[in-house]
């Protein structure tokens, strides 16, 4: 059964402003912090974003989530953040729930299929296996590298 938004709450099948994205990553202490420019960046390259807003102040996001992805077999889910004031109330699990049926409903239907990945914070595991995440040692090691701008 997929989880329901508690009252209150809107989802808006788009993205945030970029201030406000930039302030949900800055919320977060697991999300590295990012400039104006890469946000916007991310934000128009994104495949398919969320986010939700609050009827105290439904101008500005308190949760989102986005999937990159090249629409055909291979998506990864990022920037799940709820802002603090607004977490243990569904918001992750919805967001998981509405990110991975829009996989779902979206990618092209056959073998191999849709390879979703992510990472995941230590305290977000959990939500993530709900999903079917599970970790891909030994048969295959995540890697990557961050690039410094000169």
């Amino acid at each position: 059964m997929a989880p329901t938004l508690s009252e209150g709450y809107e989802i808006n099948t788009s993205p945030p402003s970029v201030q406000d994205y930039l302030a949900l990553r800055q919320s977060s202490p697991t999300l590295t912090p990012i400039n104006p420019s890469q946000a916007e960046a991310a934000l128009h390259g994104s495949w398919h974003t969320i986010h939700i807003t609050h009827q105290s102040d439904p101008s500005h996001a308190v949760a989102m989530g986005r999937i990159i992805g090249d629409g055909g077999w291979f998506f990864s889910i990022g920037d799940i953040v709820v802002l603090p004031s607004h977490q243990r109330k569904g918001l992750g699990d919805f967001i998981m729930s509405t990110l991975m049926e829009e996989i779902k409903k979206r990618a092209p239907k056959g073998a191999p299929g849709a390879y979703v990945m992510l990472f995941a914070a230590p305290g977000a595991r959990g939500l993530y296996a709900r999903y079917g995440f599970r970790d891909t040692m030994p048969g295959n090691m995540g890697m990557a590298q961050w690039l410094e701008k000169d």
